[in-house]
């Protein structure tokens, strides 16, 4: 069935109850009044309650209507945050300069506004020492606790710990902030772009001063 409402001569009701241009209750009229007094505004009747006694129809552009309603859609799909959880593995004995990388990319994705999913994996030996894990996972999130909390805590799963940080900031804010970012660094490009069309002419004018004839010397009257 189709989402659409009934407008104009698709309503097939004795009488409705109409609502003006401007919101105001005309009150339960015959349709075929209403339908006069659309052409009368140059508007569309259309039903906007279809189950209510009698239907409740309104005065409206609804060509105009639907197009506000779809960019009102489209800008909440923009603006839609999706919930994502980033992975990211490590071992217990991680060097300290890879160290400093994984926490680089669990920083990034909290400051976008992810969740992360911090993933230990125990080998051979190194499962008989769990607590290896666990300090690093405690390390991890003191390291970030300015961008993000501890949502899920650390637990064993096989031969694996996982422990799950949550952003303190939302996905929304971050994009929001992403985007005035953006904006920002591309008005500072355009402001610093040179202006090219005054350096040619200043290029041109010594140009141009070079180009020019010189003035013939004046004649000098001949003596009688």
């Amino acid at each position: 069935m189709s989402a659409e409402p009934r407008i104009n001569d698709r309503i097939r009701v004795p009488e409705v109850r109409l609502v003006g241009p401007s919101g105001e209750q005309v009150g339960i009229v015959p349709l075929a009044k209403a339908l006069e007094l659309a052409q009368e505004y140059d508007l569309d009747l259309v039903e906007v309650a279809a189950t209510a006694r009698p239907p409740v129809c309104k005065l409206m552009d609804y060509g105009k209507f639907k197009y506000e309603s779809a960019m009102k859609a489209r800008e909440a799909r923009k603006n839609q945050a999706h919930t994502v959880i980033k992975e990211m593995k490590l071992r217990p004995k991680i060097d300290p300069h890879d160290y400093d990388t994984k926490k680089g990319h669990v920083v990034r994705f909290l400051k976008q506004g992810d969740k992360v999913k911090i993933t230990i994996m125990f080998r051979g030996r190194e499962q008989s020492r769990p607590e290896l894990g666990f300090r690093l996972l405690q390390r991890l999130a003191s390291d970030v606790e300015d961008l993000g909390f501890i949502e899920s805590n650390p637990k064993q799963d096989g031969r694996n710990m996982i422990m799950v940080l949550g952003p303190h900031k939302k996905k929304t804010e971050a994009m929001a902030e992403a985007r005035e970012a953006q904006a920002a660094r591309k008005a500072e490009r355009q402001g610093s772009a040179p202006d090219t069309e005054s350096e040619g002419d200043t290029a041109e004018a010594p140009a141009a001063a070079a180009e020019a004839p010189a003035e013939a010397p004046a004649e000098t009257p001949s003596e009688a």
